[in-house]
């Protein structure tokens, strides 16, 4: 019977699986490949399906048995609708190739055995989606099958199918309208004048009521122009074109709904697009837009209607001549795009300027006229707010316009500057700009904004390297911003070309301030631009510097000496002095000596020492003053390496190898401007320090490392600029405190109320401090010496003092109290410089990790990286030990990420190491024994990863394909490259037992973990230290952690190839045995004993999978008995880590987890429900609401009665659960009692008496009860 009941059951579960086939002749059953082409139609991957289409159509060929080809076409006709995306384009595709190759079939009973599967009439309302999908694709199938055409009254039946599937365009979008143009492109003229044309009249001529019939009516004429001539248009429409006057309102509310529709999507409806190329095929095109698009769309609110003319807006531009898109760029649709820009800043607002630079950029980049791209360019220009244009500056659409075009439109920008015609802008203002409008300010304020956006479009232009342009365009550029910064025209001349063009509007001082910003903005793209055109392929690597080798910045400092010596002509805006001018010329001069030297022998120095007095020289038109000072400092610099040349060179018995090279003079300038408080120096530091990277040396490297080391003093390099900064602020501060003395001097003859009050703030400020005793002794003197003080001799204190006493008393309190005012003052004045000194030197050292960052990126694989690793180590952990200043933190953060992931992520690193193998390897000890001794682990981890950078630089290079999937061979992992292995393993043993035997040891097992994985040989000889330290490590902590780390190696397929087979399953023996010693007699009494437990479980989890996949020869029977009897009292049956973990280690040995018996528990609790009804006895008070147990808590004490221990035990719950309410009712008696309390002494002794009587009935129910 049972039996039975099984079978059934089974034909129950095929049934629900799998719906039941007819197969009368057992078709399905003699060959299943043929249905696994079905399967693999419906797969995901399109060359699984072609190649099942494939294969289904040459399997019916050779077959050719109708059943296989009617169940077929059936089974294709179903999976139309599939949920799948991929599997209905697979069933249509081979439905399509079914119908081709097989005519027999017919197009008629196709569809209609479509439209009966997928009938969207009787489809329910989850289903109408893919009912959907399913006609389409099955039109779809129809068209692809080259057969449409031959029969016309199916291809009719598909139109009209395709426009009833327009409704449903939230699922089908704009297919079935492409497949409708598809369809009718491939139909004949006389099928569609013959067929369609009378079937489809009462469409055509109702075309202008719905969008999709409008659709229907253009996709006509553009197909066949010839069949709908005028005359036809006259019959169906009334009129002999679509674009008129008559029919202006019906086509405007046809784009309406059309909008509407499409709100969702955000496109551009399809009808909108065709009803554009029919007005300009009919010439109608202003009309069009003037009546359809201004006066129709843009009539309504802002919404779809503007967002379509904005997309229509766009998509014209491809299609219109140059008149015609000057006519549309200054109408008012730009004027709403212009609004819609503004409005749009705010947030959650729908942005529509993404979509139109994408329609701005398909434009320049497909259209070759440079008058049209001028046209567009202009036009979204001349866009602006009160002067300011709505197109952002940055405007990436520029990238794609052509060099003519390009020209012309600086030239336009550069003349617009000069004399603003904003009357020829379309300009507009919202209604808040409208209402505070000012007439003469308001122009002024509008040309200025209009200038400071020119700026930055040429600046723009200019330091874009995407944007194609010849060099003179960028000289011009360039000139053009530097002038108008810092020049004015006296008097025109041709020499200077920006003298031709008087300024219409002069320069205010606020404009003239962003256009010297911008110019230096230019500047540093100029100084790290690549080489323009084509011509010099072998210098494009070179930054900076024209095609001619000449810099940038070198044409742009010769033509502002230009225009120094044009004094006639122009007129500087900062006027230089003598001193200035003069630094300026011997700039020159010093630059000119520097490109001699070049010419006679090119070196990376010249070039330096050029950009660097070029670049300090160009600051003198912002800020004279400092650029002088830099100049001069710059210049005793080259002197003083100068003379220790000459020197080193007329000394006997020395070489000229110890001739301080350029290099290490050029970093002591950068390390003396970068002591500096100054953005301008610093800028102009990074920027030649970038250019000097490869070219640096070890005592150029080690000068930058000294200022951070921490051991040493503060005095050095940089910071000697400004201490005597400093020391001349002291003196300074030093007379004026002596002209203070002075005054206070005079003061204290006057008064001394006043020094009296501010001592009293003074030892307000100074409470909590220690009093100064020699203050204390000069008060008591003074005391003393006027007789003031109070003695235990005196007796009385009646004896007073004289005024003149009072008064050379008060005088002398008054110069001691001031004296001591200015000691704490100068404490004080102390400590702050001390801090501001602090901060500067901080800030420096910021600064100069800048330079260190900036050459670990250009020069990761340099040698003299090696060199740095000590000297970060050390700052970092000086670091951790300083103050906790938010600068200080910054400080350490950027340190520990230069050396964390510039330095031992890089990914080029040093891999040229003859000669240094010892001193890595010592490097290496002293980090591996540096990281043992501190106390916090997160600085230890740095000296970890260091080391193994050390280990990485040694090892070097072992094959080519390091990133191959392929593993490598053991022949491969062995290389260790110059790694002395046996040092090396001792050295890490060392710190992996000092890890596993302290209790306190700042190493973690992460750090080991990481050793391992990436180092399989080191992991291979550290393994025995680890298995032993599963039991012998000091602490559960430590037998977790070298489970942990056992469990990582073994994993590892690196390591397993290193391993020999007879190793392998000596290895494995020796972890069972660990294992099981550690799970003898083990108690999960605290949070780490179960941690070392779950370790433990997971490594023996992993350990009993390999050995009974691998059948290795290793005995798990101890290891078996050791776990069962972890569970003996069945402790480990609750849910959780530990117990799981646990469970499927014991799964392994066949021991499955025993179920636990809820039924008996759900028992227990019916039972207990019924004896607590049982007890409850109706019309009585419950325990919890009685107030004896409140209020005569004493009559219970002693005496056990089973009402009592009721409450106590089962009706605890009810007693947590009313609390609440006893505690509303107690507030509101409360409330009563504050109002009895102010009633008269008659009222208040009623209320007692009735509150006596309730307890009284309430105690009487109570022992009733009981």
């Amino acid at each position: 019977m049972l039996a039975v009941m099984q079978t059934n059951m089974g034909e129950i579960e095929d049934s629900t699986v799998r719906p039941k086939v007819t197969d009368a002749k057992g078709i399905l059953k003699q060959n299943r490949q043929f249905l696994d082409y079905f399967w693999d139609i419906a797969k995901p991957e399109r060359e699984v399906r072609l190649k099942a289409v494939e294969d289904l159509i040459e399997h019916l060929k050779q077959s050719e048995k109708p059943d296989e080809l009617q169940y077929s076409l059936k089974r294709l006709v179903d999976g139309l609708s599939h949920t799948r995306d991929d599997a209905r384009s697979g069933y249509s595709v081979a439905l399509a190739q079914l119908l081709s190759v097989f005519e027999e079939i017919s197009l008629k009973s196709t569809l209609d055995s479509v439209k009966e599967k997928h009938n969207l009439q009787t489809a329910k309302k989850k289903f109408i989606r893919n009912a959907a999908f399913g006609n389409f694709f099955g039109v779809l199938a129809l068209s692809q099958s080259t057969r449409l055409h031959k029969e016309p009254q199916v291809v009719l039946e598909c139109v009209r199918l395709l426009q009833s599937l327009s409704q449903y365009r939230e699922h089908l979008r704009d297919l079935p309208r492409k497949t409708m143009v598809d369809i009718l492109s491939e139909t004949s003229k006389e099928v569609f004048e013959e067929v369609l044309l009378s079937a489809l009249q009462s469409d055509l001529t109702s075309a202008l009521n719905t969008p999709e019939q409008l659709e229907l009516l253009l996709v006509a004429l553009q197909k066949f122009p010839s069949v709908l001539k005028p005359k036809k248009l006259k019959k169906l429409l009334g009129t002999t074109a679509v674009i008129t006057k008559e029919n202006m309102p019906k086509l405007v509310e046809v784009l309406k709904t059309a909008a509407r529709s499409v709100k969702k999507e955000n496109i551009l409806p399809p009808v909108a697009f065709d009803l554009l190329q029919v007005s300009l095929r009919e010439d109608n095109f202003e009309m069009f837009w003037n009546e359809a698009i201004i006066k129709g769309m843009l009539s309504e609110m802002p919404g779809p209607t503007h967002y379509l003319s904005f997309r229509l807006l766009g998509a014209c531009l491809p299609l219109l001549s140059v008149a015609q898109l000057e006519f549309v760029l200054s109408a008012d649709v730009m004027t709403h795009y212009g609004q819609h820009m503004l409005s749009a800043q705010l947030a959650d607002r729908f942005k529509f300027a993404p979509e139109m630079e994408k329609y701005v950029s398909e434009f320049m980049q497909g259209c070759a006229d440079a008058d049209k791209q001028l046209v567009v360019a202009l036009g979204f220009t001349q866009l602006t707010n009160q002067g300011y244009p709505v197109v952002p500056s940055c405007w990436k659409d520029l990238e794609h316009m052509g060099l003519s075009a390009l020209q012309k439109y600086v030239e336009w920008l550069m003349e617009a500057f000069c004399k603003p015609q904003l009357e020829k802008c379309l300009d507009f203002s919202t209604r808040r700009q409208k209402g505070n409008q000012e007439t003469e300010a308001e122009s002024d304020s509008c040309v200025a904004r209009f200038r400071k956006w020119i700026i930055l479009r040429l600046t723009f232009i200019g330091e874009n390297h995407q944007i194609k342009k010849r060099e003179d365009l960028v000289m011009k550029l360039a000139r053009f911003i530097f002038f108008h910064a810092f020049f004015d025209v006296k008097k025109p001349t041709p020499e200077i070309p920006e003298t031709t063009q008087a300024l219409s509007v002069p320069i205010d001082q606020q404009t003239r301030a962003a256009i010297s910003s911008a110019f230096y903005g230019l500047l540093q793209g100029l100084n790290t631009m690549a080489v323009l055109g084509d011509s010099a392929e072998a210098e494009r690597r070179t930054l900076g510097v024209k095609a001619d080798g000449s810099m940038w910045i070198y044409c742009v400092v010769q033509y502002a000496t230009m225009l120094l010596d044009q004094s006639k002509h122009v007129q500087s805006v900062q006027t230089l002095s003598p001193e200035q001018r003069q630094g300026w010329d011997s700039m020159l001069g010093s630059v000119e000596a520097l490109r001699k030297k070049a010419r006679k022998s090119s070196s990376p120095e010249h070039s330096a020492f050029q950009h660097l007095f070029l670049l300090v020289g160009i600051q003198m038109f912002k800020a004279p003053e400092e650029s002088l000072e830099l100049l001069n400092d710059l210049r005793t610099c080259m002197e003083k390496a100068q003379a220790k040349k000459s020197k080193k060179k007329k000394a006997n018995g020395k070489s000229s190898e110890e001739e301080p090279h350029w290099v290490e003079v050029v970093v002591e300038i950068l390390l003396s401007l970068l002591s500096q408080p100054s953005r301008l120096t610093r800028g102009v530091c990074k920027a030649v320090f970038s250019r000097i990277c490869p070219h640096l040396t070890q005592e150029a490297l080690s000068s930058i490392l000294d200022v951070l080391d921490p051991n040493k003093d503060e005095d050095e390099s940089g910071v000697m600029v400004t201490d005597e900064k400093k020391e001349k602020k002291k003196i300074h501060k030093e007379e004026e405190e002596r002209d203070e003395e002075e005054d206070d001097d005079v003061e204290d003859e006057d008064g001394s109320d006043s020094s009296s009050d501010d001592d009293d703030e003074d030892e307000a400020m100074e409470e909590g401090e220690e009093v100064d005793q020699n203050f204390r002794l000069d008060l008591m003197k003074v005391l003393q010496g006027q007789n003031a003080l109070a003695t235990e001799e005196d007796g009385s204190d009646e004896e007073e003092l004289d005024d003149a006493a009072m008064m050379k008393l008060d005088g002398s309190l008054s110069a001691l109290f001031l004296e001591q005012k200015k000691k704490i003052q100068a404490k004080k004045d102390e400590k702050d410089r001390l801090r501001k000194e602090k901060v500067l030197v901080r800030d420096f050292k910021i600064k100069v990790l800048d330079m260190v960052e900036m050459f670990l990126s250009k020069q990761g694989s340099s040698a003299l990286v090696l060199g740095m690793v000590e000297p970060l180590l050390s700052v970092i952990e000086n670091g951790m030990s300083s103050e906790t200043s938010q600068q200080e933190q910054d400080f350490l953060r950027k340190a520990a990420d230069i050396f964390r992931n510039r330095l031992c992520r890089a990914k080029y690193y040093c891999r040229e190491i003859n000669g240094r193998e010892v001193e890595l390897h010592d490097m290496l000890e002293r980090l591996i024994g540096r990281a043992q001794k501190l106390t916090d682990s997160s600085v230890s981890l740095y000296y970890f990863s260091a080391a193994l950078y050390l280990l990485k630089v040694l090892r070097g290079v072992v094959s080519e394909r390091d990133s191959a999937n392929a593993p490598s061979t053991p022949s491969e992992l062995r290389l260790m490259g110059k790694v002395d292995v046996e040092r090396v393993t001792t050295c890490f043993r060392n710190a992996l037992t000092s890890f596993m035997t302290k209790r306190k040891s700042p190493l973690t097992g992460a750090m080991f973990i990481d050793l391992f994985s990436r180092f399989p040989v080191l992991c291979v000889n550290l393994l025995d230290t680890a298995v032993e330290s599963i039991t012998a490590g000091v602490r559960e902590h430590q037998q977790g952690q070298a489970c942990a780390v056992v469990l990582r190696a073994l994993q590892s397929k690196d390591v397993k190839n290193l391993m020999s087979d007879a190793h392998s399953t000596e290895l494995h023996q020796k972890v069972v045995d660990q294992l099981a010693k550690s799970f003898e007699d083990v108690q999960c009494k605290n949070k780490t004993v179960r941690e070392k437990m779950v370790k433990a479980l997971e490594l023996c989890q992993h350990l009993v999978r390999v050995v009974h996949s691998q059948k290795m020869q290793v005995n798990l029977e101890l290891l078996q008995k050791v776990l069962k009897s972890m569970n003996a009292e069945g402790s480990l049956q609750k849910p959780g880590q530990l117990e799981d973990t646990y469970w499927s280690v014991m799964k392994l040995f066949g021991v499955l987890k025993p179920k636990m018996e809820k039924v008996k528990k759900v028992v227990e609790a019916e039972q207990t429900e019924e004896t607590t009804r049982k007890k409850k006895k109706k019309g009585f008070l419950p325990e919890t609401k009685k107030r004896k147990n409140r209020k005569k808590p004493t009559v219970l004490e002693g005496k056990e009665t089973p009402a009592s221990t009721e409450t106590a035990g089962g009706a605890s719950g009810e007693e947590g659960k009313k609390k609440k309410k006893k505690n509303k009712k107690r507030k509101q008696q409360g409330g009563e009692e504050e109002g009895t309390r102010n009633q008269p002494a008659t009222k208040k002794a009623k209320t007692q008496q009735q509150q006596q009587k309730k307890k009284k009935k309430g105690g009487q129910q109570e022992a009733d009860g009981k």
